[in-house]
């Protein structure tokens, strides 16, 4: 199987009957063919190959990107303008996701890109409570509730054809400390690297964009040199 069947098989596998804090809902953004139909494009068009790629692991789908459009950190929007896949989607920019666009570019562009980097998330599926994301770590209840399907996430994953010398966080801290407790317990990389998380650039570090996309890129260079 391809690069790209392996995701969407183990995408079409992912089902929202996870018990959860009931305070808590569960963002599962398969419900529309739409979704499917967008998400299929998409990694056809840039992971039909069995090609090794380095992994980037963010934190969970969020209600207005990935719990959209299923693509890890690709709005409606973008997916339209930049990746060229048409949708009927409510065509807004999601923070993070203008980051993660404008760093791609910064690397060569989003056919180079994707030929070499894979972004997922430590959670596949992700949470809303009162009108807000919610973070997997936001809630000890919820973490260790969530805590088996993200084991089987990351372990079903890299056997897609993950670079297993460095893997990263987007996020330097709550995500990075659990993916890195959790890679010291299982050994899925040799390494976990620390990236600053997109939203937090982009809320509280505006000024100073193109130093992180600067950071990104000479650490996701260098990881395919390894």
């Amino acid at each position: 199987m391809t690069f790209a069947e392996q995701v969407i098989s183990f995408h079409r596998k992912l089902k929202p009957n996870w018990k959860i804090p009931k305070e808590i809902g569960l963002i599962y953004p398969f419900e529309q063919d739409e979704t499917w139909e967008v998400f299929e494009a998409f990694y056809h068009k840039y992971f039909s190959d069995k090609k090794q790629r380095t992994f980037l692991f963010g934190i969970n789908p969020g209600r207005l990107g990935a719990g959209v459009t299923g693509v890890p950190f690709t709005d409606p929007k973008i997916l339209e303008s930049v990746i060229g896949i048409k949708n009927t989607f409510h065509k807004r920019n999601e923070l993070s996701a203008l980051f993660v666009y404008d760093m791609i570019e910064a690397l060569g562009g989003v056919k180079k890109f994707y030929k070499n980097y894979y972004i997922t998330s430590v959670c596949p599926l992700g949470f809303i409570g009162k009108g807000k994301n919610v973070n997997y770590y936001d809630q000890k209840d919820l973490q260790e509730a969530v805590e088996p399907h993200i084991i089987k996430n990351i372990k079903t994953q890299i056997k897609f054809g993950a670079n297993m010398k460095v893997a990263f966080s987007m996020g330097q801290g709550k995500n990075f400390k659990y993916l890195k407790k959790l890679n010291d317990q299982y050994q899925f990389f040799e390494e976990i690297q620390p990236l600053p998380h997109p939203r937090w650039v982009m809320q509280y570090r505006l000024k100073r964009k193109q130093e992180y996309i600067d950071e990104y890129a000479m650490k996701l260079t260098a990881a395919i040199k390894k």
